[in-house]
């Protein structure tokens, strides 16, 4: 029987902590690693092993690292002496960062002798839960077919976007820009239902099984329609984050994202009256709240 992979798991949110489980289950030696102790005391109670600091975790053969954001991965992981002093042959980062980040980690960690993947994915928590990711991974080809086991327990398909890191980065940016924009107009299409008298459960079954089948129109639409945004498998802050690196990579790469500004400013908004930890299907009250529908 295979003895699995030595990994390293750093970044318990929700779903670092799911991510790291299907690891467990699938019988790799973890280790874990969150600023918060109650995911790590999960990940125990389920095999897992605790790790001090993230220097420990980095002694493990694999690292792989689900952190909030640039600035979360840069405090924690883009230090000279931590990858110095590590004992890692390769790093998978499945965060949702920027492609300037993914660049400058992959020259960082190649300084110091240690392969860098970028892996972010497409699916929330139950998704995640279910070990049916789908993983866009990019960079070195032999990397990649290193750490298949991992991406095998944790997701249902992988897909293969190239040997610069940065360009899994940009395929998940442009996914969740598009996700959040069918979001929005889904919101905005269902206040106008509602302003006219046609009842917002009505309107997503008659979206989902005629357009737009599938399950961001189904699963957001319900969500929209019943009003229920808590708890959040995708907190809408993160959204207006992801927005955000579309905007900045469309900047950097000369390519006018009208749709983002006006994205951002209705993600704002949502942040503004109290959404921002509530499910990014919140846009749903902020369309409502523009058109004066539903309210009192």
């Amino acid at each position: 029987m295979n003895a699995g992979l030595d990994v390293g798991f750093i970044g318990l949110g929700s779903m670092g902590r799911e991510m790291a489980a299907q690891l467990v289950k699938a019988g790799h030696r973890v280790r874990v690693w969150n600023r918060s102790p109650a995911p790590v005391a999960a990940l125990v109670e389920l095999g897992a092993a605790a790790a001090a600091t993230p220097a420990e975790a980095m002694d493990a053969e694999v690292v792989v690292s689900m952190l909030a954001d640039d600035a979360a991965v840069t405090d924690l992981l883009l230090d000279e002496r931590l990858l110095a002093a590590a004992s890692a042959t390769v790093h998978v980062n499945m965060a949702t960062v920027s492609p300037e980040l993914a660049r400058r980690a992959a020259e960082l960690h190649q300084r110091h002798g240690i392969g860098y993947l970028a892996a972010p994915v497409l699916g929330r928590t139950d998704v995640a839960a279910a070990g049916n990711l789908n993983i866009l991974a990019a960079g070195e080809s032999s990397l990649i077919d290193q750490v298949a086991p991992l991406f095998e327990a944790m997701g249902r398909k992988t897909y293969r976007l190239g040997e610069r890191p940065e360009l899994a980065n940009i395929a998940k940016i442009s996914a969740n820009f598009l996700l959040v924009s069918a979001i929005e107009a889904l919101s905005e299409a269902t206040a106008l239902a509602e302003a006219n008298g046609l009842a917002a459960d009505q309107l997503v079954e008659l979206l989902a099984g005629t357009l737009f089948p599938g399950p961001v129109y189904a699963g957001y639409g319900s969500m929209i329609a019943e009003r229920r945004y808590d708890p959040a498998a995708f907190r809408l802050v993160l959204g207006l984050k992801d927005v955000g690196l579309a905007l900045d990579a469309g900047a950097a790469a000369h390519v006018p994202l009208p749709i983002a500004g006006v994205l951002r400013e209705a993600l704002q908004e949502s942040i503004a009256h109290g959404d921002g930890e509530r499910d990014l299907a919140a846009l749903g009250e902020t369309a409502r709240r523009r058109g004066g529908v539903g309210q009192g």
